[in-house]
């Protein structure tokens, strides 16, 4: 370990020697602060910060950022506040501390929520400031290095944690190296044994593999002389984890993915990479399918390089990476590279990094909780990308396995809330279809229309997930919102009364009564079943009951949204009798003659309702039908039924003995007259016993 007397010496090769000061104050008060505090190792507790302070420094990082890694674990492990550390330090500093301390002065329930809470806690610190995650992902990478002296547990979990996390991070915001390091640390802690396999055969065949790399190297630098190109041409080794993650991926054996050979080549221009290309694939035969430009269309994570596999000297399949000097210190740094290079000349790639900062802050505000926010990052930090078009010709990065509706959320949330269709490459699609890299997606909207909840069965990206969501909660609410508000004006018609009538001083003695906010929260409460409307009612009349007025019922449109559901027990259709019950998450309408409704004790919670002259939607219901067995009867079922105009949601056959047997069937109708038409269809089948609506 070097001392701080050597670590400030190198860092003046880059810093201003009042910024070296400033680092070497920030390391003296940290060795203070942890004075007599050990690592579990038994060096002093010091050494830690100034690893990690190293680590940023061979990114070249600001200073304020290395004084941070000094000063990383004083708010979390010595007491010290984070007032003091801005007097000392500055609130820059005393913020980037801050935000990578852990919430040591809460209890968790669980090991997950206080990972949850502490990467959300993280995550707002980073849309203040990019370098807060940086400093983290130094002071993991340092913490998995000296990892052997945990128990293997304890081992096993932080391992996990940085490949499910912090390593899809990394490599999110470009960092390669510090990516391939936390991925190969957390194999070996987690599979010892299978990365201890692997390292063996990698060494085993190593000899043979450096000839047959020499002789690759000779001949490519032996083709640019030829040509006239500069280029450094070097093999490229692949770690330990991508070998492993390969062979299981791909169920390759291990020869399979040794048999290939990697190299990069750097130039010093763009101009340069594709004349180099152009040579490699004049000295070797390309694989077809198999080139990727990167440089015009760069990854997600700002990565730019062109990629290409040939077909080798006898046969030998290679892989080759040609991109410039500055692509590759990008590549290996990522957003750090920012601070490598302050000629603004990775403006793009700072600009991605808000933009997935910015996606994470949406995430955190939209998502109902810690645990389903980490979840959804987890998904957002994919290894693969596919790329679409926008119709106007912008370039858009997703997930691999995003839909339309996920195309549509990356755009705009508002896009994505009032979507309806979509069209892929100018051709009507469903809104499930999986996107492929190179197609023009277009997204056909409504302002009427609303977010389905059964996108959630397919969306993959975590913003289209939240957003949906926070959408369906909001219109659960508005929902709910409405429909008190139509129970309460039904029960005081019944008082001779409307709403407009209650005097403002009425209604605020009430709400006070009931603790509520406004009038909106009380609707919300009748409209989720949580208070009874009538009751509502009578307190607002303040007992002036006309009982010589019949209340008259709630008339319901189909159209009333989440907060309605409609019984499974009884599947009521339009012109069937029916009735509400609140339940406290909303209403739902049996008929009148439902068993489960005759057997409610609470019968306040019961609303009279009536289906309005013009509904609109499909309804399900459920049919009973006694048949004689005999081949080619459901085909003969479903085939009267489409021919009725009415879909089948599903079918179940019970055999009664070898020669009946009973059909339950659940069809989608519009209403009672629809239904009719139906039955009388099925009717004119030979073998139908019995047809009835099914009861529960």
């Amino acid at each position: 370990m070097a001392t701080i007397d050597d670590f400030a010496k190198n860092l003046s090769s880059y810093l201003l020697p009042e910024q070296v000061n400033a680092v070497r104050r920030a390391y003296y008060y940290a060795a203070q602060a942890h004075d007599g505090q050990r690592r579990r190792s038994g060096e002093q507790y010091v050494t830690h910060p100034l690893a990690v302070a190293t680590i940023l420094a061979e990114m070249h990082m600001d200073h304020q950022s290395l004084m941070a890694a000094m000063l990383h674990d004083v708010i979390e492990d010595t007491g010290i506040p984070k007032e003091a550390l801005i007097e000392q330090f500055g609130e820059a500093v005393a913020d980037l501390v801050d935000g990578v301390s852990k919430l040591t002065q809460i209890n968790f329930d669980s090991k997950e929520q206080a990972q949850a809470e502490n990467f959300q806690k993280m995550a707002m610190a980073m849309a203040r400031d990019i370098r807060v995650i940086i400093v983290k992902l130094a002071d993991r990478l340092h913490n998995m290095r000296t990892l052997s002296v945990m128990s293997p547990p304890k081992r096993r979990r932080i391992a996990k944690e940085t490949l499910e996390i912090y390593a899809p991070i990394a490599n999110r915001l470009g960092m390669r190296d510090v990516r391939v390091s936390l991925e190969d640390l957390s194999f070996k802690a987690m599979y010892p044994m299978r990365a201890n396999l692997i390292a063996k055969a990698i060494q085993k065949v190593s000899g043979h593999r450096h000839e047959i790399v020499e002789k690759f190297q000779r001949a490519i630098e032996a083709c640019l002389t030829r040509e006239h190109l500069a280029g450094v041409v070097s093999g490229r080794e692949k770690h330990l984890y991508s070998i492993y993650e390969k062979m299981r991926e791909k169920n390759k054996s291990f020869n399979e993915i040794m048999d290939i050979y990697a190299f990069r080549i750097i130039v010093d221009s763009v101009d340069m990479c594709y004349r180099v290309l152009g040579a490699v694939h004049n000295l070797f035969k390309p694989v077809p399918g198999r080139f990727k430009d990167y440089i015009a269309i760069p990854k997600a994570n700002g990565y730019q390089s062109l990629h290409t596999s040939l077909f080798g000297m006898n046969g030998i399949p290679i892989e080759v990476q040609i991109r410039t000097k500055e692509m590759d210190e990008m590549a290996s740094y990522g957003i750090a590279a920012h601070w490598l290079y302050k000629s603004g000349s990775d403006e793009v790639n700072q600009d991605r990094v808000k933009r997935w900062v910015k996606n994470l802050l949406e995430l955190q505000q939209r998502a109902g909780s810690s645990l389903e926010f980490i979840e959804n990052v987890k998904t957002d930090l994919f290894p693969g990308e596919v790329y679409v078009f926008t119709p106007k010709g912008r370039i858009m990065e997703l997930a691999k396995g995003a839909t339309a509706v996920d195309f549509a959320y990356a755009v705009h949330t508002d896009i994505g809330n009032s979507c309806i269709a979509c069209r892929i490459d100018r051709r009507l699609a469903p809104l499930s279809q999986v996107l492929e890299s190179g197609s023009t997606v277009e997204i056909v909207c409504s302002p009427n229309a609303r977010p389905n909840p059964a996108w959630l069965n397919f969306v993959i990206t975590g913003r289209a997930r939240t957003s949906i969501r926070h959408a369906l909660k909001q219109q659960k609410q508005q929902d709910s919102i409405a429909l008190g508000e139509s129970l309460l004006n039904k029960e005081l018609a019944g008082f001779s009364s409307h709403l407009d009538k209650i005097s403002a001083e009425q209604l605020q003695v009430l709400l006070k009564e009931y603790n509520l906010a406004n009038q909106a929260a009380l609707f919300e409460e009748i409209g989720l079943g949580n208070r009874v409307a009538y009751i509502v009612a009578q307190r607002l009349i303040s007992g002036l009951h006309n009982s010589s007025i019949q209340a008259q019922p709630l008339e319901i449109h189909g159209t009333e949204g989440l907060i309605i559901t409609y019984a499974k027990c009884c599947y009521p259709i339009p012109r069937d009798p029916i009735v509400g019950h609140l339940t406290g998450k909303g209403m739902v309408i049996h008929t009148e003659n439902c068993r489960r409704i005759a057997e409610l004790s609470d019968k306040d919670k019961s609303v009279p309702l009536r289906w309005a002259k013009e509904v609109t939607g499909e309804f399900e219901v459920e049919l009973r039908i006694e048949i004689e067995q005999q081949r080619g009867m459901i085909a003969l079922l479903a085939e009267s039924v489409n021919m009725a105009d009415a879909n089948i949601e599903k079918i179940a056959v019970d055999e009664q003995d070898g020669r009946t047997g009973i059909v339950d069937m659940v069809i989608i109708v519009r209403d009672r007259i629809h239904l009719s038409q139906v039955i009388k269809r099925l009717r004119l089948i030979n073998g139908i016993i019995k047809i009835a609506r099914a009861k529960h």
